[in-house]
């Protein structure tokens, strides 16, 4: 996969879309970086952060403001605890992209990891 070349204008937009509950702290933005970062602009239409309920103060007004500052980003947040599968869905239904791309909270992601998902 990382030898092939991509024609990025013929392959969809994707929405990320990583569910997590008390995650810490650097586990969930490490995440988070690692898609903005890896992934081609053209190819990410967002990434969705859905907060399943946690309780940790640090996944409140921090995460906010700091989320506030990332481009393409977007955090909701339940109003209950859903679990994962809910909490996807939660994300999927405000997605913008041509397709869903779910990650879990505690990922890295490399040069390459989204081309081949889409093509």
């Amino acid at each position: 996969c990382k030898e092939k070349k991509y024609d990025y204008y013929s392959l969809p937009k994707t929405s990320v879309v990583i569910a997590f509950y008390n995650e810490a702290w650097s586990t969930l933005l490490r995440t988070v970086h690692s898609v903005l970062e890896t992934s081609p602009d053209i190819l990410l239409e967002e990434v969705i952060l859905v907060d399943d309920y946690s309780d940790k103060d640090h996944l409140k007004e921090p995460l906010e403001n700091y989320v506030a500052g990332l481009r393409k980003v977007r955090l909701i947040r339940a109003n209950k605890r859903e679990g994962l599968v809910r909490a996807r869905l939660l994300g999927a239904s405000i997605a913008k992209g041509d397709i869903l791309t779910f990650l879990d909270c505690h990922c890295e992601c490399h040069e390459g990891w989204l081309e081949p998902l889409l093509e």
